[in-house]
């Protein structure tokens, strides 16, 4: 029997929005995850239980996805060392994007067991754990499109993201961005999953991508006649999992499984396997973009 279990989709089709309606949205509804005052479970409660419940991303590679009917990715193959670590058991629901934080700060799901991108809107209701990539945000292109040569170039041109993604919060810095070289923020158009961004791109849908530069790496890796990586748009940043704020014990249960799988290898041998290079030089403890430190 399988211990992980996937949800269903939500629908693929993508909104499109303005840049102005895109900057109110992201300071008035996605910058708050959830509203909630039900309480997640603590260390000691799990332990008691007898298991964590963890989610999962079902389509964001080279993270996590599933490939052959099977759970992929770095967060699967960490997943897997920590049910080996944990002293418990460790269930697994995979599910799309837009339920999954929301989902821990409800208290359904103990941790977030996803390439979460820490920012400051979500450390307002999450701890996070120390950092498992580099999520730097970058544009990413159409092969040999010579109408963008630089982040001036994206002014008034048509962006694709994941809804309620991380860049998708922080579209008013890209818009500050664009504004300080004359330019502006144009439509923005939002996904279900990056894949189904990536297919618009291909396509003309669309004139470019926001995603972490690890992400993006990947896709121009496995198709490098179709896209081009272009520059950062957004200041350093980090992928992490999260808990429920609040939950300083689970938080430091996770720091301490990184900090044995950095030690021994194994998280830097993983990143190796699925994201191409390792980053051995990560912070010990999560931290705000551009190197900030958390909130307390």
């Amino acid at each position: 029997m399988n211990d992980f279990t996937r949800s269903p989709r939500s629908s693929p089709s993508a909104r499109r929005l303005s840049g102005v309606l895109m900057a109110a949205l992201c300071m008035a509804a996605v910058c708050g995850i959830v509203a909630s005052t039900s309480n997640a479970a603590s260390l000691e409660e799990i332990k008691k239980r007898g298991y964590m419940v963890v989610a999962t991303e079902d389509n964001y590679p080279p993270f996590e996805f599933v490939q052959d009917g099977q759970p992929a990715g770095l967060d699967h193959d960490l997943y897997k060392l920590l049910k080996e670590w944990a002293g418990f058991q460790v269930r697994q629901e995979i599910l799309p994007w837009q339920g999954l934080l929301a989902g821990v700060v409800s208290g359904q799901f103990d941790v977030a067991l996803s390439a979460a991108t820490i920012s400051d809107q979500r450390a307002q209701q999450l701890y996070f754990s120390m950092p498992i990539a580099e999520a730097t945000h970058y544009y990413m292109k159409r092969k040999g499109d010579g109408r963008i040569q630089s982040i001036k170039d994206l002014s008034g041109l048509t962006a694709g993201t994941q809804q309620g993604s991380s860049i998708h919060q922080r579209m008013p810095e890209v818009d500050a961005l664009l504004q300080k070289t004359g330019g502006k923020l144009g439509k923005v158009s939002l996904y279900a999953s990056y894949p189904e961004a990536y297919q618009d791109l291909a396509n003309g849908r669309i004139d470019y991508v926001l995603n972490s530069v690890v992400a993006i790496s990947d896709v121009i890796r496995k198709r490098p006649n179709d896209f081009e990586l272009g520059q950062a748009v957004v200041p350093i940043g980090y992928h992490a999992w999260a808990v429920k704020r609040g939950n300083k014990d689970i938080r430091d249960f996770l720091n301490q499984f990184f900090t044995d799988q950095r030690k021994n290898g194994n998280l830097y041998r993983l990143q190796e396997k699925w994201l191409g290079r390792s980053f051995p030089d990560l912070p010990w403890e999560a931290k705000l973009p551009g190197n900030r430190p958390m909130p307390e």
